[in-house]
C-alpha cells in the first residue's frame, strides 16, 4: 500500500515559549469545539471530492494537541480512514502526560506519544520559557514507560539559555528502565519576531551548538540509537514513519489552520489563524491560504536535500568528490553520506548539489 499521512494541526497553547514561531496561540481556547467541527468538516469534504487513500500514518501537531479533550481527539481520529497498522502520533506537554491520558489515547487507536520535554534542567526551561517542571518530565516518561505504547519519542533542545549539563540531561533521559525509543534532539533556534530573538543574550553560542551536537551523537549512539535524520536518532524499528514520509517528499493531506497538503505535485496550505479558518470552513469555502507547483528543478533539488539529511545519502552524481569535502562526507557504494562533521554543515552542503538530468535513486 503506497504511504499516505494525515497531519492535524491543533493550534492552541496554553503559553507561548520564547523560542516558538509556530502558527499557535494562547488567547483562542474559546474556539475549540468550533475548531474540532471545522476540522471534521473540511475532513468530510476532502473525503466526498478528493478521493483520499487510507492513511498510512497520522500526526496530531500544533501547538498543544493535548490540550483537546480526550473525545475530541478520538473523534478527529476517527474521521480519518486509516490502514491497517497505521502509526497514529499525538504530540503532548508533560504535564498532559498521565496514565488515565495515554490509555484513553491508545484506546482510541493512538499508537505514538510524542512529548515535549525539551530539558530537565530547570534553568534552561525558565531561559527557552517553558511552563512545565522538571518533575511534569519525570511523571511523564514514568507514565510513558509503563504504558502498552509500543513506540514514543522525547523531543529535546540543546544550546538554551543557562544550559551547563546538556549530557547528563540528555543521559538521564535515554538511562531510564525504560527509555524512549526514538529521541529528537535540535539545536536551539532563533525565529525572527520571537522574544528570543529580541534577547540576545540568550541566543545560542555556534560553536556550543555544535559541541553539543557531537556529544549528543556520541551519547546516543553508545546508547544503541541510529541517526534518521540530522535531528533524530532512534532505537531498531522505532522511527517515526510519519517523518520519513515527509523526507521522502511523500504525499499527505493537511487539516485545520496552517496545515499543509502535498499531492499530485501540488503543495497548498491553510489559512494561518484559527479565527478565519472556522470561518471560512463554516462559510462552505475552502480555507486554502496559497498553493505552489515546483518545477521538476525545484524538486529535485527538494529531494536530494532531504535526502542528505539522512543515513541514505545521495548519489554521487549529485554530490561529487571533492577534497574539500574529505571529513564531511563518506563515499559508499556509490553514494554521499554525511559524516558527523557533515551534519554540522549540512545547509552549506545542500548548496553544493547538482540537480538536472538523471540520477540513480
Amino acid at each position: 500500500m503506497p504511504e499516505f499521512g494525515v497531519y492535524v494541526h491543533v493550534p492552541f497553547c496554553r503559553s507561548r515559549c520564547d523560542y516558538c514561531a509556530f502558527a499557535t496561540y494562547d488567547d483562542r481556547h474559546h474556539l475549540v469545539d468550533a475548531y474540532v467541527d471545522a476540522c471534521l468538516a473540511e475532513m468530510a469534504s476532502a473525503r466526498a471530492g478528493e478521493a483520499l487513500p487510507p492513511a498510512t500514518s497520522v500526526f496530531f501537531g500544533g501547538g498543544t494537541p493535548s490540550l483537546l479533550p480526550v473525545e475530541a481527539l478520538a473523534a478527529l481520529l476517527g474521521a480519518v480512514e486509516r490502514a491497517p497498522g497505521a502509526e497514529v502520533t499525538v504530540e503532548c506537554n508533560p504535564e498532559d502526560v498521565t496514565a488515565g491520558r495515554v490509555a484513553a489515547y491508545v484506546a482510541a487507536g493512538v499508537t505514538r506519544i510524542s512529548v515535549g520535554v525539551q530539558s530537565t534542567d530547570p534553568a534552561v526551561l525558565a531561559g527557552l520559557g517553558r511552563r512545565h517542571t522538571a518533575g511534569a518530565v519525570e511523571q511523564a516518561l514514568d507514565a510513558l514507560g509503563t504504558s502498552d505504547l509500543a513506540t514514543w519519542n522525547v523531543d529535546l533542545i540543546f544550546g538554551g539559555p543557562g544550559e551547563g549539563a546538556w549530557e547528563s540531561v540528555l543521559t538521564g533521559i535515554v538511562s531510564r528502565d525504560r527509555p524512549p525509543p526514538h529521541v529528537s534532539a535540535y539545536a536551539l533556534t532563533v525565529e525572527p519576531g520571537t522574544p528570543l530573538a529580541a534577547d540576545r543574550r540568550r541566543h545560542p553560542d555556534p560553536d556550543v551548538l555544535a559541541a553539543r551536537y557531537e556529544a549528543t551523537e556520541a551519547i546516543l549512539s553508545a546508547a544503541g540509537y541510529a541517526w534518521e535524520e540530522i535531528s533524530n536518532w532512534a532505537r531498531p524499528g522505532h522511527g517515526c514513519r510519519h517523518n520519513r514520509l515527509y523526507w521522502r517528499q511523500g504525499e499527505y493531506r493537511g487539516f485545520g489552520s496552517a496545515a499543509h497538503s502535498h499531492r499530485a505535485g501540488r503543495r497548498w496550505w491553510n489559512v494561518r489563524t484559527p479565527d478565519r479558518y472556522v470561518r471560512e470552513v463554516a462559510a462552505g469555502r475552502p480555507p486554502t491560504g496559497g498553493e505552489e507547483v515546483p518545477d521538476d528543478g525545484q524538486r529535485d533539488l527538494e529531494r536530494w536535500a532531504l535526502a542528505l539529511r539522512t543515513p541514505d545519502g545521495v548519489p554521487e552524481s549529485v554530490l561529487p568528490r571533492d577534497e574539500l569535502l574529505d571529513g564531511l562526507v563518506d563515499w559508499r557504494d556509490g553514494r554521499a553520506v554525511l559524516t558527523v562533521a557533515g551534519r554540522l554543515v549540512a545547509d552549506d552542503l545542500a548548496c553544493r548539489l547538482r540537480t538536472g538530468g538523471a540520477h540513480p535513486g
